[in-house]
């Protein structure tokens, strides 16, 4: 066994021959009889391919064998330790849990883990189910950037276009929740595709729905089927019902009813509420499970700002598109100058945002369920609270109305918003359990404000003012803060993407209007 690494309690690792030596004992004759012994260091050892079956049977036997992905080179690329962890436990669960926090690096680590399956022979083709808005902008640059060689299929748009891209010889496919019906019937010949990733797996939270009892007949079938979510229970402990029958169903009653009773207590009616142990039923329930936070990624620095890219609707791209060569033809004629420009520069990004004022003064809302589907996602999977800026007062009630639909604790805070109800506000968000989400007007809150029970703060959409975006980002960003912060900017067009960048460079935005206009409207790929 040259190139051997001792472990604990005797075991040995060979990575250069894939095997894993235990110290003998009497019942792994029996169990093991086709083995090879072989003797290091005087000890006689039973040798065994270092093989996720082979691993797990040693463990449940008392050995502990480290899994058999330690032996991955991760593509070139360098995991976090929590990645690392988290593969470990994928790799050898054929049915598991991550419930791994915003910023913890899983969809990469869920990647890494069926690669490594998928090169050992023990995995096929695999199987991405997620939200619509993070189809091509989290999934497909994560495979492109984390797997090297590995081919993909993203199966949107009609049903005809589905099934054709389904037929195409990729490595992954990727389809929205909502898109699995469409491919049902082709899934269930496609015995090359053994390997199911569920990305924000509460959306199954409604465990009595048609989606819910479709996605159980996918899982059922595949050899590996994990699913991902920060916030497995957003609602109420029942809402791990709905997940556990499609990973897990030996893990809960086959009966609604029956699970509802054993983690809420009936007060009067239709009325419940959890009971005391509720958390740690719902614990047992998920299992197996691996979940850090943010908090636990030490390779990170204490602030994380990072831009997350947003696919618009046809409605918005078609506005966009039309405003953007109106306005170059009155830039290169002189009609738009750098006192003018900004004007235009925010009709732009209300256009990005999905909401627009119309010269009557009244609202134009178009198709920007991805970017409010990718707000919803990532507040569900924010470990702490969660501010949200929209620069725009129509925006605002946007995200308002949306975050209230999702049943997301939610406070609005705008300049019509009176001083004392704001004050209660602020007060009841930083001291107490009242409110996921402050969702404001930037303005609102950009100057003395400490309201460090939130680590994560979300850019609905920029801002052209360096002072206001600085002030507004340092309300989380204050003594007393506890935990590692996120600065999440969402953009979806070369305006955002411009203003942004000249932000986080800490420069002026007027003095560099006129040229960021011009190079936004010029670019004539902006969203195709």
């Amino acid at each position: 066994m040259a190139g051997d690494a001792a472990g604990i309690d005797g075991v040995v690792v060979s990575h250069k021959h894939q095997v894993v030596g235990v110290p003998t004992r009497p019942d792994l004759a029996n169990l093991f009889p086709t083995a090879k012994r072989a003797t290091v260091d005087g000890n006689e050892l039973i040798v065994l391919p270092h093989g996720f079956v082979e691993t797990k049977m040693l463990r449940n036997l008392g050995y502990t064998v480290p899994s058999p992905i330690t032996a991955y080179d991760y593509e070139g690329g360098t995991p976090f330790n929590v990645q690392r962890w988290t593969a470990e436990m994928l790799t050898t669960n054929q049915r598991a849990y991550c419930l791994n926090g915003m910023g913890t690096g899983k969809t990469k680590a869920a990647l890494w883990s069926w690669r490594f399956l998928n090169r050992r022979g023990l995995a096929k083709k695999l199987l991405v189910v997620a939200p619509l808005s993070t189809l091509n902008f989290t999934w497909g640059r994560e495979i492109f950037a984390t797997l090297p060689g590995v081919t993909y299929a993203v199966l949107h748009g009609t049903k005809a276009k589905r099934l054709k891209r389904m037929q195409e010889d990729v490595d992954i496919y990727i389809v929205n929740h909502d898109g699995v019906k469409v491919i049902w019937d082709e899934l269930q010949k496609r015995t090359d595709i053994d390997t199911l990733v569920i990305d924000e797996l509460a959306a199954y939270r409604n465990g009595m729905g048609p989606r819910s009892k479709l996605m159980r007949k996918v899982a059922a079938r595949m050899t590996w089927a994990w699913g991902m979510t920060g916030s497995p229970t957003p609602g109420e402990p029942t809402d791990a019902w709905g997940q556990c029958m499609i990973l897990t169903p030996h893990t809960v009653d086959k009966r609604y009813t029956r699970f509802r009773e054993s983690v809420m207590l009936k007060i009067t009616g239709f009325v419940y509420k959890p009971k005391d142990d509720a958390t740690e039923t719902v614990w047992k329930a998920m299992q197996p499970a691996v979940r850090f936070k943010l908090d636990d990624v030490v390779e990170l620095p204490e602030l994380i700002v990072r831009t997350v890219d947003i696919e618009m609707g046809t409605k918005q791209v078609a506005v966009y598109d039309t405003m953007r060569r109106e306005a170059y033809v009155a830039v290169q004629n002189g009609e738009i100058t750098a006192v003018n420009a900004g004007v235009v520069v925010s009709k732009l990004t209300q256009i990005s945002m999905g909401y627009v004022y119309k010269s009557d003064g009244s609202i134009a809302t178009l198709d920007n369920d991805k970017r409010l589907d990718a707000l919803v996602t990532a507040i569900n999977d924010a470990d702490q609270k969660v501010i949200v800026f929209a620069p725009f007062n129509h925006a605002l009630q946007g995200v308002y109305e949306r975050l209230l639909v999702e049943d997301i604790d939610t406070a609005a805070v705008s300049g019509a918003t009176p001083q004392k109800e704001r004050d209660t506000i602020f007060s009841l968000f930083q001291n107490t359990s009242k409110y996921k989400v402050i969702a404001a007007n930037p303005q609102t809150m950009s100057h003395g404000i400490t309201l460090t029970a939130a680590t994560t703060i979300i850019w609905f959409g920029p801002i052209a003012d360096l002072e206001v975006f600085d002030q507004a980002n340092a309300r989380i960003t204050r003594i007393g803060q506890k935990h590692k912060q996120q600065i999440l900017l969402f953009q979806a067009t070369p305006v955002e993407k411009r203003l942004y960048s000249i932000l986080r460079a800490k420069q002026k935005v007027q003095g560099d209007l006129l040229e960021m206009f011009e190079l936004s409207t010029a670019d004539a790929t902006t969203t195709s």
